[in-house]
């Protein structure tokens, strides 16, 4: 998975918002204030945090090498995505949207239908 090709496609979901909260090497992508992706750009450490539904995210993990429980999160809710290993760029993409949705689902009625406009 290319950086460039991850943070586009974060940016293009409706209302995704970008930055470095935590330290100038792990690039933060929220909706409304809460983050549903993390991208590390350390040269050693090419990987992704995305949150996941908890059922999925133990059958990917069993599935692929490069999915395991995501570093310095809630392990039942986040994975970590090795961009080296056996997991290919679609379902990176399908994960970033998964990620995106469960944030966005979580908000009220209200909310969601805002963040829809």
């Amino acid at each position: 998975m290319n950086t460039e090709v991850f943070r586009n496609h974060c940016l293009q979901k409706k209302h995704t918002e970008e930055g470095f909260p935590f330290d100038e090497t792990t690039l933060v992508f929220k909706l409304k204030g809460k983050i549903f992706a993390l991208l590390s750009l350390k040269e050693d450490s090419r990987t992704c945090n995305l949150k996941c539904d908890p059922e999925k995210a133990i059958a990917l993990r069993e599935k692929f090498k490069g999915v395991v429980p995501g570093y310095h999160m809630n392990k039942k809710h986040w994975n970590t995505i090795s961009f080296d290993e056996d997991v290919s760029d679609e379902l990176i993409l399908e994960l970033i949207d998964h990620s995106y949705n469960l944030i966005h689902t979580s908000f009220s009625k209200k909310i969601q239908k805002e963040l829809s406009l």
